[in-house]
């Protein structure tokens, strides 16, 4: 492919930029948590549960954010709210 273009444009053009930014990550998580009231409680719960729970709303996470959402932002920000 013969293109005048930089990665970093062909990338943004394609939505291939990991995102980072906290602010906008969180909305996503404070969307999947108040959507998931179930697996919340599971998460607060500890054990077995708690793993399964935390790793369903990191998904709920990526797939809001169409894998563009830099998993260790979501998981850091997901523990915090979390407890």
């Amino acid at each position: 492919v013969n293109t005048q273009k930089t990665p970093e444009a062909i990338a943004q053009e394609k939505n291939l930029i990991q995102k980072s930014d906290a602010g906008e990550i969180e909305a996503l998580v404070d969307e999947v948590i108040a959507a998931n009231p179930k697996a919340v409680a599971d998460a607060a719960s500890g054990g077995k549960k708690s793993k399964k729970a935390i790793g369903f709303l990191m998904g709920q996470v990526m797939q809001k954010s169409r894998g563009q959402a830099n998993p260790k932002v979501v998981s850091a920000i997901l523990n915090k709210k979390l407890g």
